[in-house]
C-alpha cells in the first residue's frame, strides 16, 4: 500500500467503527463496551480514490506499564511509530475530556502527519464538541460519523494534506506485482482430466493457519514465539484476545497467514454479548482457514470443549492439527505424550492419523516440529488421486471384501472417482445408495487413508446410483 494510516484516541470513541467504515466490511467488533478493542489490527483500506493500510488500535488509557491497559497502550505506541499519518479521534458528543488532552500531547511529540476527527458529529449535540477540539491545538476537526458515513469526503482532503499528494497517491509496485499474478493464477482446485495424476505439491503457495482453542492455552503467546515478535497482546488474564488478528508472516519463504482468534468456552457459559461476538468472529476465521491448529493446555488436556472444537472443524472439512502447549510444564514426558496420542486415536476416531505436537510457546520448543506437521498435513488436504489408480485399489477391495447382502439382495459398486480436494471428496457410483451401511463406507475411507497415504485430514465420501440406460426417461 502507498502509504500507513492509525486511528489513535481513549476508548468508546469510535476507533473500530471508522476502522470498519475504511475497510468496507464489519471486520472489527464493534460494541457500546469500552475496552472492545486490544490487539492491533491491520486492514487494506480505501477512503474513495486513497489506498492504504489501515491500523485499529486499542483506546489510550491511562494505567502501569504491566497492566493489562498498560500493555495494551504499549501496541498503540508501536501503531504510532509505524504509521506514516495518525487519525487521532475524539467523541465530539462528549466533548474534550482530561484523556484527551493528555493522550494530544503524546501523539503531538511523536512528529507524525495528523488528522484531528470529531467523531459521532450528526446533529446539533456535536457542535460544541467540535468546536471544542480547537482547544487541542492541532488543526481543524474534521467532523464525522463514522457509524453514518458522514463527512468522508471531508476526511479524504485533510489526510491528502496532511501527508501530501506525492505520498497519498504514490503506487506501489509490490501491488501491481501482485495483481498480475492473481491475473494469472487458476481458479478451482479440479483438474479437467481425471484420469490424470495431479499436479505435484507446490510448497510456495501462501497458505491461511487459524489458531483456536479455550481460553488462556496459549495461542497469542505461540504467534508471538512463531514470527519472533511481541505482535499480540499476552498475559496471565484469562481471554484478553477478544478479535480474530491476522498476522502476516513468512516460513522458509513462504507467505503465510495467521489468524489468531478468541478462546472458545462451552456454549452454556458463553452469556455476554461481547463473547458471543468474539466467538462468532473465530468460527468465522475457522472457515476461512486452510489449516486449523487446536491448541490444548497439556496440563489439562481433551476437555468436552477442546474435542467439540475439534469435531466442528473436522466437519468443516479444514486440516486439522493438534499441538499441546505448555509442555515445559510436563515432568515425566515420554509416558505423558504416549498417553496423549492414545487418547488421540481414540477420542477422535472421526480423522485417523491426525498429527499431535507438543510444544512450548514460552520457550519456543517444538515449533518448527510444528510447522512441519502443518505443511504436511495441508499436502495431504490438497492431494488429488487418478480415477485409474482409484479403481485399480477398488477392484481389489472388492475382490476382498464386498459390500454386504441388504434384504436379500447384493449392492454393486461400480466405481469410483475423485471429485474435489481441500478436503478430498470422492464420488462412489452403485447401485440403492441409501441402503449401503455406514460401517462399509467407513470401510472404505480407513482403507484410502492407508492405501494412499492420507491421514488426518477429513475425507468425503458421496454414494450416487448410476442410471439405466434401459429405464423409460420422462418426456
Amino acid at each position: 500500500m502507498a502509504f500507513t494510516l492509525a486511528i489513535i484516541g481513549r476508548p468508546n470513541v469510535g476507533k473500530s467503527t471508522l476502522f470498519n467504515r475504511l475497510v468496507g466490511r464489519k471486520i472489527a467488533l464493534v460494541d457500546d463496551t469500552p475496552g472492545v478493542t486490544r490487539d492491533r489490527r491491520v486492514h487494506a483500506a480505501k477512503l474513495y480514490d486513497l489506498r492504504f493500510d489501515v491500523v485499529d488500535t486499542a483506546g489510550l488509557e491511562i494505567a502501569p506499564n504491566e497492566s493489562l491497559a498498560g500493555r495494551m497502550r504499549q501496541q498503540t505506541d508501536i501503531a504510532i511509530e509505524e504509521a506514516d499519518v495518525i487519525l487521532f479521534v475524539i467523541d465530539a458528543r462528549t466533548g474534550l475530556t482530561p484523556d484527551d488532552r493528555t493522550f494530544a500531547d503524546l501523539v503531538r511529540k511523536a512528529g507524525k502527519p495528523l488528522v484531528l476527527v470529531a467523531n459521532k458529529s450528526e446533529g446539533r449535540a456535536a457542535e460544541a464538541g467540535a468546536l471544542e477540539a480547537w482547544e487541542l491545538g492541532l488543526g481543524e476537526p474534521v467532523g464525522i460519523s463514522a457509524e453514518h458515513g458522514l463527512g468522508m469526503a471531508d476526511l479524504r482532503d485533510a489526510v491528502v494534506e496532511a501527508i501530501g499528494k506525492d505520498r497519498a497517491f504514490a503506487e506501489d509496485e509490490a501491488d501491481a506485482l501482485v495483481a498480475e499474478a492473481a491475473a494469472e493464477a487458476l481458479v478451482g482446485e479440479d483438474i479437467a482430466d481425471p484420469d490424470a495424476e495431479a499436479p505435484a505439491y507446490d510448497d510456495t503457495k501462501p497458505m491461511r493457519i487459524a489458531i483456536v482453542g479455550r481460553p488462556n492455552a496459549g495461542k497469542s503467546t505461540l504467534i508471538n514465539q512463531l514470527i519472533g515478535e511481541e505482535r499480540l497482546l499476552t498475559g496471565p488474564e484469562a481471554g484478553i484476545t477478544r478479535d480474530s488478528i491476522s498476522v502476516e508472516w513468512t516460513w522458509r519463504d513462504r507467505e503465510i497467514k495467521l489468524f489468531d482468534t478468541a478462546g472458545m468456552r462451552r456454549k452454556a457459559r458463553v452469556q455476554e454479548k461481547l463473547e458471543k461476538l468474539s466467538v462468532a468472529d473465530g468460527l468465522r476465521a475457522i472457515r476461512f482457514a486452510e489449516v486449523v491448529v487446536v491448541v490444548f493446555d497439556a496440563t489439562i488436556p481433551f476437555e468436552k470443549q477442546d474435542l467439540q472444537l475439534a469435531d466442528l472443524i473436522i466437519r468443516e472439512g479444514r486440516a486439522l492439527v493438534l499441538a499441546f502447549n505448555k509442555w515445559d510444564l510436563i515432568e515425566n514426558k515420554q509416558a505423558v505424550l504416549a498417553e496423549l496420542h492414545e487418547k488421540t486415536a481414540r477420542l477422535l476416531p472421526q480423522v485417523r492419523g491426525l498429527l499431535a505436537i507438543p510444544v512450548s510457546a514460552e520457550t519456543g520448543r517444538g515449533t518448527d516440529k510444528l510447522m512441519d506437521a502443518v505443511v504436511k498435513t495441508h499436502e495431504v488436504w490438497n492431494r488429488r488421486i487418478s480415477t485409474g489408480r482409484l479403481n485399480r485399489w477398488l477392484e481389489g477391495v472388492l475382490g476382498h471384501h464386498p459390500p454386504p447382502a441388504v434384504a436379500g439382495r447384493r449392492l454393486k459398486i461400480k466405481y469410483m472417482t475423485q471429485v474435489k480436494a481441500r478436503p478430498p471428496g470422492f464420488v462412489l457410483s452403485c447401485t440403492r445408495p441409501d441402503a449401503m451401511p455406514q460401517s462399509y463406507i467407513r470401510y472404505l475411507v480407513n482403507g484410502l487413508r492407508e492405501a494412499f497415504d492420507m491421514p488426518g485430514v477429513p475425507i468425503r465420501m458421496n454414494l450416487r446410483a448410476s442410471e439405466n440406460p434401459f429405464a423409460p426417461k420422462d418426456r
